[in-house]
Order: C-alpha cells, then sequence, then structure tokens
C-alpha cells in the first residue's frame, strides 16, 4: 500500500468514526444530519432550509421525470462508498436543491460550506490526494457552471459523472439519472419566490414519502424495477428520517407506526418481481394515511419542533 492509498484509509476510518457517534457539541442528539451541520446555529440549520426554487415542468412526463428525481436526490442509497455508509445523499450538500452554507464534513470540509470533490476518502476514482475544499454551490444559482440546455447532454453527462465516479455509485437505472437531470433543471433562480427559508417539518417528509411511493409504483407498473426499488428505498429512507426526530421518552407509538411503514416498504421491495406486489401496494395505500394521521397528533412533541429541540441541545445549541 503506498503512502496516497493510506492516507486516504485513514482520512475513511477518521471520518466514519466520526459520524458513527454523535459530535461532541451534540452528544446524544439522534438527528444523523447533525453530524454534518456546522454547531454553530445547529439549531437553525435543524428546523429551517432553503426555500426550493423549484420551476415545474411543463409537460406531464416532465413532471413525473423530475419527481424521480427529486425522490432519488434526497436518497442516501443513490451514491456509494463512503457517502452512502454516512447517509449522505445529494440533499446533504444541496439541502432543497440548494447549497449548504452550513456543511461541515470531517475531512471533507475546510470552512462550511466547503466540500473537496476530488476527496480520496469518497471516491477512488477521482480522488487525488490532495485537500482542496470549494464553496458548495446553489443549483438554483449561477453556481453550477454546466449548461442546462435541453437539447446538449452536458447536465446528464455531469450528474453521472458525480455519482458513478465521484461518489463511487452504482450506475442509476436510466429514468433515474433521466429525472435527476429533470429535477435539477427545473431549479430555477425565477422560482425562488417567498421567504428565503422554510420550516423543517414532519409534513414536508410525509409529502416526499407520498411522492416517491406514487413514483415507485407507476414505475413498477411500467416494469422499471430498478427504479421501483430505488424509489421505495428513497421512501424508507425518508421514513429513518422521520423516525430520528421521534426519538424521545414517549413517542415509543410514532416509532413503532414508523417500523412497521418501513416493514410493509420493505415487503413491496421484495415483492415487486412477483405478482403479489400489486397486493401489497394497495395495503400500503390502504394503512399508510391512518399511520400519517397518527404521527402529525405528535409532531409537537417531538424534535420537529424548534422548543423541544431547544431544550434537547441545551446551551449550546
Amino acid at each position: 500500500m503506498d503512502r496516497r492509498q493510506a492516507r486516504s484509509r485513514f482520512l475513511t476510518a477518521a471520518a466514519l468514526a466520526f459520524l458513527l457517534t454523535a459530535a461532541a457539541d451534540v452528544p446524544d442528539l439522534p438527528i444523523r444530519e447533525a453530524r454534518w451541520l456546522s454547531p454553530e446555529g445547529l439549531l437553525e440549520g435543524l428546523t429551517h432550509q432553503p426555500t426550493e426554487c423549484f420551476d415545474a415542468p411543463r409537460s406531464t412526463a416532465e413532471r413525473r421525470s423530475a419527481a424521480i428525481g427529486r425522490a432519488a436526490f434526497r436518497a442516501p442509497l443513490l451514491l456509494g462508498g463512503q457517502a452512502a455508509r454516512a447517509g449522505l445523499s445529494c440533499a446533504s450538500c444541496h439541502r432543497n436543491g440548494r447549497g449548504n452554507t452550513r456543511f461541515a464534513f470531517p475531512s471533507l470540509s475546510g470552512h462550511p460550506g466547503t466540500a473537496d470533490v476530488t476527496s480520496s476518502l469518497m471516491s477512488a476514482k477521482r480522488g487525488d490526494g490532495a485537500f482542496n475544499p470549494k464553496a458548495i454551490p446553489d443549483l438554483a444559482g449561477s453556481g453550477l457552471k454546466v449548461s442546462r440546455d435541453r437539447s446538449k447532454l452536458d447536465l446528464k453527462t455531469f450528474i453521472r459523472g458525480l455519482v458513478v465516479d465521484e461518489f463511487d455509485g452504482q450506475e442509476p437505472p436510466p429514468a433515474v439519472l433521466d429525472g435527476l437531470t429533470a429535477y435539477v433543471r427545473a431549479l430555477s433562480p425565477a422560482a425562488c419566490r417567498g421567504p428565503a427559508t422554510v420550516g423543517i417539518r414532519l409534513d414536508g417528509m410525509l409529502a416526499d414519502t407520498d411522492s416517491a411511493m406514487r413514483s415507485a409504483e407507476v414505475s413498477w407498473r411500467e416494469g422499471d424495477l430498478a427504479t421501483a426499488r430505488l424509489l421505495i428505498g428513497a421512501a424508507r429512507s425518508t421514513l429513518g428520517s422521520i423516525d430520528e426526530r421521534f426519538q424521545l421518552p414517549g413517542l415509543e407509538r410514532s416509532r413503532a407506526i414508523l417500523h412497521a411503514a418501513d416493514a410493509q416498504l420493505r415487503t413491496i421491495q421484495l415483492t415487486l418481481a412477483s405478482p403479489s406486489a400489486g397486493v401489497e401496494f394497495r395495503k400500503w395505500h390502504r394503512e399508510w394515511p391512518r399511520r400519517r394521521s397518527e404521527l402529525r397528533k405528535q409532531e409537537r412533541f417531538s424534535l420537529y419542533s424548534a422548543a423541544v429541540l431547544r431544550r434537547r441541545l441545551g446551551p449550546n445549541g
């Protein structure tokens, strides 16, 4: 093993050890995202995110494609290697499709809001052995120096390179890659209306779950099992993020509801290639609205509440 490989493996172990245990400033906070957000202003970072500047495509087919991309954008399983192990998704650096001025991943970031896109920590293909973090661009702004021209393949090629080369991910299903391209293309400064930030709420994550499952079922009906499987995985990941916010005494029933929902999604994933998948999708549609309603009743007692989160963080939050 040469010196460069040894250093890469050392950084990998160090970074993952950091992320798999809670950071010193948030000793027992169960929200995974807190582990790569700057401790300064952490309460704000965990309760608000940039407004999504999304200009919905006009055609039905393009809107559906962008919905697939939006779900995949938020799914850690899209990326491979160390990023997937740490739970990072495209949205970790680009919150709500924008930027992330609070991103502070160990051995990957310099100042908050930066990332080394040629880090050996994340990629065996693009790693250059040097530490050169750059500012994370706002995908709805002018920071992305790639043509969004629909007649060109520049954006699609660029996104594939990020997934497969920069993060060692698997080749995305064609519909997912097309969807990611459609989603990023639909992020526009012209769509940046209203407040600069929006609250991180349970309803937003429930809506993400619903959207991912709608897209998954359509993909399954069309015989695109690879895309359906990834989208169900995205929905399960969102349920996991919701579960993190309910990791408090007294909310055991809410967590049981989430675990039951996740088990049901896993069953759908495992039966996609069989006729029983349709039965499982119907069960999901029948049972999910009740579960969703029960979760909403307990939101104010969870870590979605700024007051509850403030008490958990203590004086340094």
